[in-house]
C-alpha cells in the first residue's frame, strides 16, 4: 500500500499551486506541518512495557486531515507528498484508494485489517467516497478502531465529510456513522480548476478504427479492444483486480467508444480510468470523445463527481497517446 507509479516521485515542492488560488498554497503549508507532527513515537506506545506507568492521554481533536476539492486540483499529488514527507519507514505508513481499503478488509477480514493497520503511523485514503450503507458502517468502525490505536488519517474526496453518501443511498439513516467519520478529520478546502488541462490545448479528437488498430500493432505492449466488449469483460472481473489487468501494458487502444449504457457499467469504467491514470498508461480511441461517455442523467446524479473525474483523467491519457500515432 504505497503511492501508485504516477505519484511515486511527487513531493510538496513539486506541487505547483495556482497563484490565483491561495487555498492551494495554504494546503501545502498545512500538510507539511501535519507531516512534521507525525515524527514522534506512535501514539499506541513504543519500546518496553512499563507495568505501573500511567497510560498516556488519548489524543484530543481530529486525528486526521481531509482534502476537499473538485477534480484536478492536485489532491492526490498532495496526499502522496504527505506520505513521502511523513518521517516513518514505508512499512509504517499506508496509501490506497477507498476501494482498495474496503477490498483489503474483504481479503483479510475486519479484525486482521485492524491489527495490521494499527501498527502504522499514517493511513492515506484517496478518493474517499461512500456509495452504499455497508461501506459506511464498515469504514466508520474501521477508522474508529485505528484512531483509538493512534493511527493518523489523511483522505481526499470531492465531498465534505458530513455530506458523504448524499444522492447515493439513504444517508440520513446512517447519520451517526457519517458524523462519526467526520469527527476524525479536519477539513482542508482546496479550490481551483483542473490542472490536467490548465493552459493545455484541447484533447485530440478520436481517431479512426484503422489508425487505432495499426497503432496497437505497432506499439509493443499495447492492448486492443473494442469498447463494448471491454465493458462486458469488466462486468466479469472484480474491480479490485482492475489494476492487475493493466500490468505490463504500454498503451490501451480502444475502438468503437460508445455511451456507457447504465450506472453499474459507468462506475466500473470509473475504477478502470483511475487505475490507468495511476499507472500513466496512454489511451488511444476511436468513436465518441470521452466527454460524451456519460449521459446527462448520470452527470447530474449522485455520482457526477466520479464521472467528471473519469472524463478528466481519460482526456489527459488521450493527450498522452498522441505521440503513439505515426505521423
Amino acid at each position: 500500500m504505497v503511492p501508485p507509479p504516477r505519484f511515486d516521485s511527487v513531493r510538496f515542492d513539486t506541487y505547483l499551486p495556482d497563484p490565483n488560488q491561495p487555498s492551494q498554497t495554504d494546503a501545502v503549508k498545512a500538510l507539511s506541518s501535519f507531516a512534521e507532527g507525525l515524527g514522534g513515537a506512535h501514539a499506541s506506545g513504543a519500546g518496553k512495557r512499563r507495568w505501573f506507568a500511567r497510560k498516556p492521554a488519548a489524543p484530543t481533536g481530529p486525528r486526521g486531515v481531509y482534502l476537499d476539492g473538485g477534480y484536478g486540483v492536485g489532491k492526490t499529488h498532495l496526499l502522496a507528498s504527505l506520505w513521502h514527507a511523513t518521517p516513518a519507514e514505508p512499512a509504517l505508513k499506508a496509501f490506497g484508494t477507498f476501494v482498495e481499503l474496503t477490498n483489503l478488509v474483504g481479503a483479510l477480514g475486519f479484525q486482521q485489517t485492524v491489527k495490521t493497520l494499527s501498527e502504522h503511523r499514517l493511513l492515506c485514503i484517496d478518493e474517499f467516497e461512500l456509495d452504499d450503507p455497508g461501506d459506511t458502517v464498515l469504514v466508520s468502525s474501521l477508522l474508529g478502531k485505528l484512531v483509538e490505536s493512534g493511527v493518523a488519517l489523511a483522505a481526499t474526496s470531492n465531498t465534505l465529510p458530513g455530506k458523504l453518501g448524499e444522492g447515493r443511498f439513504a444517508a440520513a439513516d446512517f447519520l451517526r456513522e457519517i458524523q462519526g467519520l467526520s469527527a476524525h478529520f479536519r477539513p482542508l478546502r482546496i479550490d481551483g480548476e483542473d490542472y490536467r488541462h490548465r493552459g493545455l490545448p484541447e484533447a485530440p479528437s478520436p481517431y479512426s478504427d484503422q489508425v487505432v488498430t495499426a497503432t496497437a500493432y505497432a506499439t509493443p505492449g499495447a492492448s486492443l479492444d473494442d469498447f463494448p466488449h471491454l465493458l462486458e469483460h469488466l462486468a466479469r472481473v472484480h474491480p479490485s483486480r482492475y489494476g492487475a489487468l493493466t500490468d505490463d501494458l504500454a498503451a490501451v487502444c480502444l475502438t468503437d467508444v460508445q455511451p456507457v449504457p447504465d450506472q453499474s457499467t459507468a462506475l466500473r469504467l470509473v475504477v478502470l480510468a483511475d487505475r490507468l491514470y495511476d499507472r500513466e498508461i496512454p489511451v488511444l480511441a476511436s468513436g465518441l470523445p470521452f466527454d460524451r461517455l456519460f449521459s446527462d442523467e448520470m452527470l447530474n446524479g449522485g455520482y457526477r463527481k466520479k464521472y467528471f473525474r473519469a472524463i478528466s483523467r481519460l482526456t489527459a491519457l488521450a493527450r498522452d497517446a498522441k505521440g503513439l500515432v505515426a505521423q
